[in-house]
């Protein structure tokens, strides 16, 4: 694995992700029935998604 690699949090690889599919903050958060304040606390690598 390279540098740049290593340094892709989960909230970098969500917003890539949301990003590549088109969909705004407001749709994906719907989506996975969060707030939309989670999915962008999560994007800022503020919080984590609870995977549980």
């Amino acid at each position: 694995m390279n540098q740049e690699q290593t340094n892709i949090t989960t909230g970098k690889q969500i917003r890539h992700l949301r990003t590549q599919l088109g969909m705004t903050q407001e749709e994906l958060a719907g989506e996975l029935n969060v707030t939309r304040q989670a999915l962008s606390n999560w994007e800022r690598d503020v919080n984590e998604p609870d995977l549980n």
